[in-house]
């Protein structure tokens, strides 16, 4: 089989989104890594947050992306500060192809301005927190998530029809990218 399709970047940047219709896509499995702890744990991120801190959920995620990097014929969304913790990144670069979607601080705002409530670490700010927390936290996370295999951008998936296109686009990037490997 294929070894997985790792896709890091910010929350909103569309690693859900567009990872589902890659998935799709490419005819390979689909795991949101967020989601994968969920059904695990019996808990929400939030939740495991709260009760353990930021440190005890890494480790959580830590062990949760070892596990499902070892699945073949995959597309797996990673939480956007997964490469941040514990050499995940190392482990994706070693295991898989990894591509960062990247996404402008403007683009990135609206869209968490609508999923704030969601977001544990969210939740609390108003517009113009929010707005300085994603650059602070986007600026100093870059030149991790610009070691990436692959960088593909992800500004525009406001439609299907969108997040259609994008997906064959990022299918040939991959495709392209696998063949000179």
């Amino acid at each position: 089989g294929m070894t997985p399709i790792f896709l890091i970047g910010y929350m909103g940047s569309g690693k859900t989104t567009l990872g589902r219709v890659l998935a799709k896509t490419l005819q390979l499995s689909f795991v949101d890594l967020d989601w994968y702890i969920e059904n695990r744990f019996h808990k929400t991120v939030g939740e495991l947050f709260s009760e353990r801190g930021e440190s005890g959920f890494r480790e959580i995620e830590s062990r949760m992306l070892h596990e499902a990097g070892m699945m073949n014929d995959s597309v797996i969304a990673t939480g956007g500060g997964a490469p941040c913790f514990n050499d995940n990144l190392g482990f994706m670069l070693d295991s898989g192809l990894v591509v960062y979607l990247k996404t402008s601080i403007d683009v990135l705002f609206d869209r968490l301005k609508l999923a704030r409530k969601q977001r544990p670490l969210l939740r609390d700010k108003n517009d113009e927190e929010l707005r300085a927390f994603i650059t602070d936290t986007l600026v100093s996370r870059t030149p991790l998530y610009e070691q990436a295999h692959l960088t593909f951008d992800a500004g525009n998936l406001d439609s299907v029809a969108d997040i259609d296109i994008a997906a064959r686009q990022l299918k040939e990037l991959i495709e392209s990218k696998k063949n000179s490997i």
